[in-house]
């Protein structure tokens, strides 16, 4: 497929360098500093691996949809339920003390044992499997052998490479006693995601997840963060459309049997990003909390199926 626009934040917006902050104003929380990073853990070759591993270049955002026959909706759905198994998994495993490094070594070996490859890893250089995004962490957190801590909240983000399909899913978990103003964000920004999901089916115009996303947070007094979006994922791990999680006027709407990603990323504070010096990681700049929820969906006749769902 051609390739348009970078993929890094999926906009072309600057990035502010991650600030000197020692403790979060107004909390006793400290603020995130990285950690040590392990070896990058090895696949099977036998384990199919998808094109950009090779480059260990960012492809960018392939030009457009991920539309599938009915052969292609069972490998997604296939894709898709390993993913949830994966998640719902790194879950349970969310406990004080135990490292971000430890959960993805565990991700790792699930993905592995399953026949399937770990999306991240070696995506534009990324050197681990998931992602793990804690407190003030927006998004693309690289974990490592900081332990959580006990009130901490963390966004785990599963990417699984199966059969030539690409299953993406997010979840923020809390980690121990978790005060009411973390745990009320992450239930608000799951509700975000299960409300624009609920208006989507064909012929739904993609500015309208955008819209339902915010007038929600809106009640709250969240903000919502702009420089990281849905996109449609499938055969590549990112590609058209590009789903804004805030209001919008971009024009498109949803066609049958297409697929892609809705992942709001919600913050109590600040919504504009600082990076870090690993080019990966993104905080809010005054140390605020941020919580995120992903699913893959299809669109279908009736409306959409969430594809990451993981069925008890």
């Amino acid at each position: 497929m051609q390739l348009s626009r970078t993929f890094s934040g999926l906009t072309n917006l600057l990035f502010n360098r991650r600030s000197n902050l020692e403790e979060v104003p107004n909390s006793k929380r400290k603020c995130l500093r990285p950690g040590k990073l392990s070896p990058r853990r090895l696949v099977p070759n036998h384990i199919q691996r998808p094109p950009y591993v090779k480059t260990r270049m960012a492809p960018g955002i392939a030009s457009g949809p991920e539309v599938h026959d009915l052969k292609g909706i069972e490998c997604m759905r296939a894709s898709g339920r390993l993913a949830a198994q994966v998640l719902n998994y790194a879950g349970t495993l969310v406990k004080p003390g135990i490292t971000t490094d430890e959960i993805d070594q565990a991700v790792h070996q699930m993905i592995i044992d399953n026949g399937a490859y770990p999306s991240p890893l070696g995506y534009g250089g990324f050197p681990k499997s998931v992602c793990t995004s804690v407190n003030e962490c927006i998004c693309h957190g690289i974990p490592d052998s900081r332990p959580l801590e006990d009130g901490d909240i963390i966004n785990i983000d599963v990417t699984v490479y199966l059969n030539g399909c690409h299953g993406d899913t997010s979840a923020t978990f809390l980690c121990g006693d978790v005060d009411e103003e973390a745990s009320n964000l992450v239930k608000v920004t799951k509700e975000c995601l299960d409300k624009a999901i609920s208006i989507c089916a064909p012929g739904v115009e993609f500015k309208k997840i955008g819209k339902t996303i915010h007038d929600h947070a809106d009640k709250f007094r969240y903000g919502v963060v702009r420089q990281f979006v849905g996109h449609g994922v499938g055969r590549v791990f990112h590609a058209d459309p590009v789903v804004l999680h805030f209001r919008n006027n971009d024009g498109g709407c949803m066609v049958l049997n297409q697929t892609f990603t809705i992942e709001p990323m919600l913050t109590i504070g600040s919504i504009n990003p600082e990076m870090w010096d690993d080019n990966w990681t993104v905080v809010t700049s005054d140390g605020s909390l941020s919580a995120q929820f992903e699913h893959t969906i299809l669109i279908t006749e009736d409306g959409a199926e969430i594809l990451t769902h993981c069925e008890d």
